[in-house]
């Protein structure tokens, strides 16, 4: 290794991403460049951070530092690590996973080259194929709020739980009676693969007791796959927007900035972690703005558009 990769390795913070300049990146592999950024983009999107991450994935945080600014060239084991840590799939790090079997070839290949409105009728459309126990209007009886903290998802799910005369279930609550503990306590004792564990364990249980209700989802539940398909089949879902910085007043207000708390660059963090969701927050039912308004008149709002959409009185 040479003293220049020494100096520019020990130089990367441990909280802020680095982005390799076009000189810097110059003679690496874009290989091990695309390898960091799918890395930074999955453990956004999970909202890790990067100190979190290496913990859970059981390497140096330096280590990871240099894979995501591309300037590691990692085991396959280490990569291993990295995807468990993320629970992915080894490929998602490198690239698209080969077929295994002749089905899911057809399928893909199908699926190949659509545009985000062709997916999404296909994704319905399987959605409705396996399950067929859930008929669209059951679906359309339990509201889900999706979003980051601070976007209103409590406050705005129990009014509308009270105007609709249905329960609110606050799945955090549910995911803390299921462990016995704190999630903050879930976190530290049993680490982030567990508590995606027991938040579909918390939504499955929602949804085999109440056939009508109003659910406040934790800002992360997007980040499972197979846990938002979960919600998407079972729930019309309702994406609470804001900008980020009433995001962060919201939740500077209530005392408390986990899951930025770690973060010497709380608002980049925040940034981050909306940008690795937002696209899985958009394939809500409805989406709704809530940035800069004050409580009564955001909730007309959305009480106004939740009725138009589900075709209620009122």
């Amino acid at each position: 290794m040479s003293s220049d990769d020494s100096q520019r390795r020990l130089s990367v913070s441990s909280n802020i991403v680095h982005t390799p300049t076009d000189a810097e990146a110059q003679g690496r592999p874009s290989l091990l460049i695309a390898l960091g950024e799918r890395i930074r983009t999955l453990r956004a999107r999970r909202g890790l951070t990067r100190k979190a991450l290496a913990a859970t994935a059981d390497i140096s945080e330096r280590h990871l530092a240099n894979l995501e600014t591309g300037s590691g060239n990692a085991s396959i084991l280490v990569l291993q690590q990295v995807a468990t840590a993320l629970e992915c799939p080894l490929p998602d790090l490198v690239g698209d996973a080969a077929a295994a079997s002749p089905e899911r070839l057809l399928i893909r290949e199908l699926l190949r080259g659509r545009d985000e409105g062709d997916l999404r009728r296909a994704r319905l459309r399987l959605a409705e194929l396996f399950a067929a126990s859930t008929p669209a209007d059951g679906r359309r009886r339990r509201i889900a709020l999706v979003g980051l903290r601070g976007a209103g998802k409590t406050t705005l799910g129990h009014m509308l739980a009270d105007d609709l005369g249905r329960p609110f279930v606050e799945l955090s609550r549910a995911i803390e009676a299921l462990a016995g503990c704190s999630i903050g306590e879930i976190h530290a004792l049993y680490g982030a693969n567990a508590y995606r564990r027991y938040e579909r364990r918390a939504l499955d249980e929602a949804i085999g007791l109440y056939p009508e209700a109003v659910i406040a989802t934790p800002g992360g539940l997007v980040s499972d796959p197979g846990t938002l398909a979960a919600l998407l089949a079972h729930c019309f879902t309702v994406w609470l927007q804001a900008d980020p910085e009433d995001h962060m007043n919201r939740v500077r207000a209530q005392g408390d900035t986990r899951p930025m708390a770690a973060s010497d660059e709380a608002m980049e963090d925040l940034k981050r972690i909306l940008a690795g969701r937002s696209a899985f927050y958009a394939r809500a039912d409805l989406a709704f703005d809530t940035s800069g308004m004050a409580l009564d008149p955001c909730f007309a709002a959305l009480r106004s558009e939740v009725r138009r959409a589900l075709a209620l009185p009122g």
